[in-house]
């Protein structure tokens, strides 16, 4: 893919576009890319598979446009928890009010309503809450059994057909891929999608499961939306290739209060274990509808941006909402801003994670220390697995990454990372070629000018995964000429 100047961000923070009857055609894809957005979201639990092999084919378009490489993500439904319907299509509700939820699937009253799910009934005991309705309704548990449960109306007053069931502080015995969820992922993975987002996660098996079917065919990002997910994070983030702050579902299933707080704790550890991390749901929502977002909600984007997160997410606004053009550039701008800021680059160098005991991260710490010494324009890293790079990442350096891989599927995968500019380009057979391509495309890209230098890290001999072992300073000189660039066919 021949790399094409003035594509690179002048940004870090990547943003992640999802893609729906608002944003279907390739004009409408090529304009969001323009407005800066670097991921593209396919969301599965919308749509048929039709319509997501069209946008996979339109996107690729792009991809070959722009000559940049464009990263997209399948988001799976996972299991949806639902009551059943009402006679009259709704009930009211009275506050301490009784009623039950069973397996009969006769519509409901205000006195019973179905639950087809046994496993909530397995899982759940006496004083245990339900939450219907994103949280409208509060049901707590006073007896129930393999079939049934009797419960309180603690909070609500009208419930309607088929509304959601969230079951807090329960971990309930369900896969996270449902029947149509394998389906959905055969056929992602068959369109060539670069990263798979993992709904309904609540143990790091459930990622591990996901992983056997997917195996390297495409990254695993597992969405962090149940508190029971939050208290795994660990061995979640040992097992997955990202994770995703899902703050629409855990914001029903934990007080709000706690969700900022969540927030920061899982950007943080993402980043310690050198895994990026999306910050998602209700970004900029009211550019649904209006063509500016709330000071809230700008406030809201800067603080995932002064966090360190590697990208930023819209959903409805860019899929269905009447500004999608518009919520991408509004959010670009105020990434842009927010990282002009000189409290941006303190808070975030103050949150530099302990090192690893190794040469790979000793050589890496000391690229992002050489590089505000000199004043490099850039930290360049030669990779095949990526594993170079996200350590560069890791360290969330002030100046771009150029990534620089002969695997495209790398280069797609690593766009989602913070600050690296992914260059897709024709192997190298020594580390001298290698140093003189570094400079070429830094400079063709526009990271760096003449008279700048970079700083170099790689692993010797290429190709051997996880070997980071050698760091250059390189300078960009007169004699540079981006004309000879060797780019792949």
């Amino acid at each position: 893919m021949t790399s094409k100047p003035n594509h690179h961000r002048k940004r870090q923070t990547k943003i992640v576009a999802t893609l729906g009857p608002a944003s279907s055609t390739k004009a409408m894809i090529r304009a969001l890319f323009d407005a800066g957005a670097d991921v593209f979201r396919l969301n599965f639990s919308h749509g048929s598979h039709r319509d997501h092999h069209e946008r996979m084919c339109l996107i690729r378009e792009v991809e070959l446009d722009v000559g940049r490489p464009i990263t997209v993500l399948a988001d799976l439904q996972g299991p949806k928890l639902r009551v059943g319907v009402f006679t009259d299509g709704r009930i009211d509700l009275e506050i301490g009010q009784s009623l039950r939820l069973d397996l009969d699937p006769v519509p409901g009253t205000n006195q019973r309503v179905q639950l087809p799910h046994p496993e909530i009934f397995a899982a759940i005991g006496p004083d245990s809450e339900l939450l219907l309705d994103d949280g409208k309704v509060k049901l707590r548990v006073h007896r129930c059994g393999a079939d049934f449960a009797d419960t309180i109306v603690m909070s609500g007053h009208q419930l309607s057909d088929r509304k959601g069931v969230n079951v807090p502080d329960v971990v309930l015995p369900l896969s996270p891929l449902t029947p149509k969820d394998r389906l959905d992922l055969e056929a992602a993975l068959s369109m060539g999608v670069d990263w798979v987002a993992l709904s309904f996660v609540q143990r790091p098996e459930d990622v591990d499961e996901a992983r056997q079917l997917i195996g390297q065919r495409a990254a695993v990002m597992a969405k962090l939306e149940k508190p029971s997910a939050v208290r795994n994070l660990l061995p979640i983030l040992d097992l997955a290739d990202g994770v995703m702050v899902a703050r629409g579902d855990l914001g029903v299933e934990m007080p709000p209060e706690n969700v900022p707080r969540t927030q920061k704790l899982i950007v943080r550890e993402a980043r310690r274990i050198g895994k990026p991390v999306i910050v998602a749901t209700q970004m900029l929502e009211s550019m649904i509808t209006n063509a500016t977002p709330t000071r809230a909600e700008a406030s809201d984007v800067a603080t995932a941006v002064y966090d360190g997160a590697d990208a930023i997410m819209l959903s409805a606004e860019s899929a269905t909402g009447q500004y999608p053009i518009e919520a991408v550039a509004m959010m670009d701008r105020i990434a842009r801003h927010t990282q002009d800021d000189p409290t941006y680059h303190t808070g975030i160098a103050a949150q530099h994670p302990d090192l690893q005991h190794t040469s790979a991260d000793a050589i890496t710490a000391a690229a992002r220390q050489i590089t505000e010494t000199i004043e490099a324009a850039a930290i360049v890293t030669y990779t095949t697995s990526g594993s170079t790079t996200l350590r560069a990442v890791r360290e969330r350096p002030e100046v771009p990454i150029l990534c620089l891989t002969s695997k495209l599927e790398t280069a797609r995968r690593l766009v989602l990372s913070f600050g690296v500019h992914a260059v897709h380009t024709a192997d190298v057979a020594s580390f001298n070629e290698m140093v003189q391509k570094a400079v070429q495309i830094a400079l063709y890209d526009g990271i760096a000018r003449i008279g700048q230098r970079v700083v170099i890290t790689a692993g010797v001999p290429f190709g051997k995964p996880g070997n980071t072992n050698v760091l250059r300073i390189a300078w960009i000189e007169e004699q540079t000429d981006p004309r000879q660039l060797t780019l792949p066919e």
